[in-house]
């Protein structure tokens, strides 16, 4: 291999990497990948991953060594474009792209704006605020507003995609817009309940599967990337809540307190339909291709009908394994059987399971003492939780071994 040909391939795993981090590929995932990549190409290769640093050794010779760090934001999700990275790496590795091909195509895939335009993205913030305030089993009233506070939440993620001020500070921001929104329909609908329209509104933005995937990277021993990643969700989380909080307290204080009226209870078949309803938004949330699109929302089904059904014997709490571990072997078979990364099925079915609600209600029951529901136990709860999803992710890559790195 000659000194030009090093480059080449050295600048396109370099591409490679910073790419699959910006569309959200957790690290110790990305780190193996890396290396199975790097050594069809010839190269020994050793990466440190973070949420916010990259580090690539490679060499080839031992007078060929090449050393880049890079600094980088946190990745988003766009299970797309992670999608059609995997088939260009495969392309690649048959023959059936060269390194220039690849590199150019590699180019086009991490600058394709969003496949769904903002309208489409509109309707499933919206979507995935009703379905969650369907699921807390609340109101009509409290879906019906959640959705209209899910898709004002999202007037905001559209306006920080163009201004780096409102990006900054998104986060609290929208619990803020939340909570102040929430106190006005108040006064026109005494019948919702406040903080589970914030909560549903901003459900978009709780960092459950960002806490889920840190701890992951911590059993995976990728313990420095775990650690950033669970301290940036729990800043996340305070953020979330503070902005809340403050709508809240503004709102009060233009209309005063308001008086709460007991709506009638939705139906226990909503609470069904709010599952595929959840998944089928959140294939528009995380960008994911139409024709994987029936794969993830039936992923998000049966991780939740599994650990339902696992909850009744076992517990709720250690029925949440039960989904992981469904899921976790539905990801890995869907793997196998459509040559697409597990991730684009797993990460849709785990989101389902993850505790983030109960994060952010236990941290408004520590500090104000309150329940938003009527929910007992809520601390021990999630960290069993949290326990349960790690461990059935793990036992399900031991029953099925995961066909690729990613």
């Amino acid at each position: 291999m000659d000194n030009l040909e090093f480059i080449e391939k050295r600048r396109f795993i370099i591409k490679l990497g910073k790419a699959l981090h910006k569309f959200g590929t957790p690290a110790y995932r990305l780190e193996t990948h890396l290396q199975t990549v790097a050594l069809t190409l010839g190269l020994d290769g050793y990466f440190l991953i973070s949420p916010t640093s990259m580090t690539f050794v490679l060499q080839h010779d031992t007078d060929q060594e090449y050393n880049h760090v890079a600094r980088v934001k946190p990745g988003e999700l766009d299970l797309g474009s992670l999608a059609r990275t995997d088939e260009l790496v495969e392309e690649l590795r048959t023959g059936q792209r060269t390194l220039a091909e690849a590199m150019e195509r590699l180019e086009e895939i991490a600058n394709k704006p969003n496949p769904y335009g903002p309208l489409l993205t509109l309707c499933a913030f919206g979507t995935s605020a009703a379905a969650f305030a369907m699921l807390m089993a609340t109101s009509w009233n409290d879906v019906f507003w959640s959705g209209v506070v899910g898709m004002l939440v999202y007037s905001l993620a559209y306006r920080a995609e163009t201004s780096k001020r409102m990006a900054e500070t998104l986060e609290p921001v929208a619990s803020l817009v939340a909570g102040l929104a929430a106190c006005v329909i108040s006064q026109f609908d005494a019948s919702i309940n406040i903080p589970v329209v914030i909560l549903s509104g901003i459900i978009v933005f709780i960092p459950g599967l960002a806490l889920t995937l840190g701890l992951a990277e911590l059993a995976a021993r990728d313990l420095m990337s775990g650690t950033m990643r669970i301290m940036d969700a729990v800043m996340l989380l305070f953020k979330l809540y503070f902005g809340a909080v403050l709508g809240v307290a503004i709102g009060n204080a233009i209309f005063g307190e308001y008086l709460f009226i007991e709506p009638l209870p939705l139906p226990r078949w909503a609470s069904w339909l709010a599952v595929p309803l959840l998944s089928s938004a959140l294939v528009f949330i995380f960008k994911a291709r139409l024709k994987d699109a029936p794969w993830g929302v039936f992923a998000g089904v049966l991780a939740f009908f599994s650990a339902m059904a696992g909850g009744i014997y076992l517990g709720d709490s250690i029925g949440i394994f039960v989904g992981a571990l469904v899921v976790g072997i539905y990801a890995n078979l869907f793997s196998r059987w459509t040559k697409a990364p597990a991730s684009i099925a797993l990460l849709q079915g785990i989101v389902i399971l993850v505790p983030g609600s109960k994060t952010y209600m236990g941290l408004n029951a520590f500090i104000s003492g309150e329940s938003m529901l009527n929910m007992s136990h809520l601390g021990p709860q999630l960290f069993l939780i949290f326990m349960s999803l790690i461990a059935g992710l793990i036992f399900s890559n031991v029953v099925i071994p995961p066909r690729s790195t990613l």
